[in-house]
């Protein structure tokens, strides 16, 4: 580990990445699959924009002109990656929306030795790794046609995460995350049982999945899989952009106005969750934001407080929302942040034991390498015990690790 002189807690961070290698799905597919399921094609782009949060890259012919980058073709999604997905280590005006191969990037990002190593030079114990090619909730083989496929593409991302990235190899210090089938709840609430008895605390889930044409949590149709996680003790975590929408305000809006708004779907979800009077029909339920940041949170609390003291009876909710959202929000919900000042100095209104810490390793928004200096010149004013369950105990409780902050797979 680190050997910097520090009484700043080893982190655990809630939120990292995994850029999967090129093999994960072409080792584990049934051999009819293999020519239509995920594999990796190096071929140079054609176009490729971001605007008004939307994400459309168009991969040219071999020998075609424009630069070469490797990427992910499944069935008729044409997928690069991109600097964006895997950013540490380059210079803030170096990192464009341009398309890479693996030898471009730094080998953290989807090898597991390079990845604890690069945990160590950041003061890094322990890891939780979203997915990059099935997209932050694994909506990328919801949309797939194939669904007989895209559920071989869930299992066998699932195994990969447990049995390699999270294997052995990684000592403890990944944190297994598995994905679901979102077409299907009944499977999905299977998946999680599957995954849960191999020790897994964690599911990615979209923070809004009516706008990938899902049904809203507002309905009973995900009540199989809230009732997996309610029973198993699996956390609900979800990403920004896990509904495939960035928040923007327009079709022209340049990138910097959905990055500076990131946390908007968050907040939306969470009031969804919190209106929906899910937390009192599945009471051990737990549920995550990543990446939402915190500074926003208090104020909403406020308000809902205020929506459903003054106005339940017409607001819809007066049959299933029983108690202050505030109170709902303090027993299931958990806000995580890597640069969130204004946060910090709102403890008190948001609630020590909601807040998670993380380092979004590799992006581009990524405190890596300096998350301990940012921690510690964030939380300077804070006493060490309100540190420790920040950086650390909060997410061993929530997600079951060991007192010294691993992962086992037996809990």
């Amino acid at each position: 580990m680190d050997t910097h002189e520090s009484t700043f807690p080893l982190i655990i961070s809630v939120d990292d990445h995994t850029v999967e290698p090129a093999t994960v799905w072409q080792d584990r597919l049934p051999e009819k699959y293999r020519g239509v399921g995920p594999r990796i094609v190096r071929a140079p782009v054609k176009e490729m924009t971001f605007l008004g949060g939307r994400f459309k890259p168009v991969m040219g012919e071999p020998g075609d002109d424009g630069p070469v980058g490797d990427w992910w073709v499944y069935e008729e999604l044409r997928r690069p990656l991109t600097r964006l997905d895997t950013a540490v280590g380059y210079s803030r005006d170096e990192i464009k929306l341009e398309v890479i191969t693996y030898e471009q990037m730094r080998p953290g990002s989807y090898d597991v030795p390079a990845r604890l190593a690069d945990m160590d030079v950041n003061h890094v114990q322990s890891a939780l790794c979203f997915p990059t090619f099935p997209r932050f909730c694994g909506q990328t083989f919801t949309e797939a046609k194939d669904h007989e496929l895209g559920l071989l593409c869930v299992r066998a991302y699932n195994d990969w995460m447990v049995e390699e990235w999270c294997g052995p190899e990684a000592r403890g210090r990944l944190i297994p995350l598995t994905l679901i089938p979102l077409w299907d709840p009944q499977l999905a609430a299977e998946e999680v049982r599957r995954n849960a008895a191999r020790g897994v605390r964690a599911v990615a889930f979209s923070e809004i999945p009516p706008y990938l044409g899902l049904p809203s949590i507002h309905t009973d149709d995900w009540d199989p899989f809230l009732a997996a996680c309610d029973e198993t003790g699996t956390v609900v975590a979800m990403h920004i952009g896990s509904s495939s929408r960035m928040p923007s305000t327009s079709a022209d809006a340049p990138p910097a106005v959905g990055s500076t708004i990131t946390f908007a779907n968050c907040c939306f979800s969470m009031v969804d969750w919190l209106m929906s009077g899910k937390f009192e029909q599945f009471p051990n339920l737990k549920v995550m934001y990543a990446e939402g940041q915190i500074g926003w949170i208090p104020y909403i609390l406020e308000r809902a407080d205020v929506v459903w003291e003054e106005n339940r009876g017409w607001g819809g909710v007066a049959d299933k929302v029983h108690r202050p959202p505030s109170e709902l929000f303090a027993e299931h919900v958990y806000g995580c942040f890597f640069d969130d000042a204004f946060g910090l100095r709102n403890l008190d209104a948001i609630g020590l034991n909601n807040v998670l810490y993380e380092t979004d390793y590799p992006h581009s928004d990524s405190t890596w390498p300096k998350s301990r200096e940012v921690g510690e010149a964030q939380m300077g004013h804070l006493d060490p015990e309100v540190v420790e369950r920040i950086v650390r105990r909060n997410a061993i409780e929530l997600l079951g690790l060991t007192d010294d902050g691993l992962w086992d797979g037996t809990r």
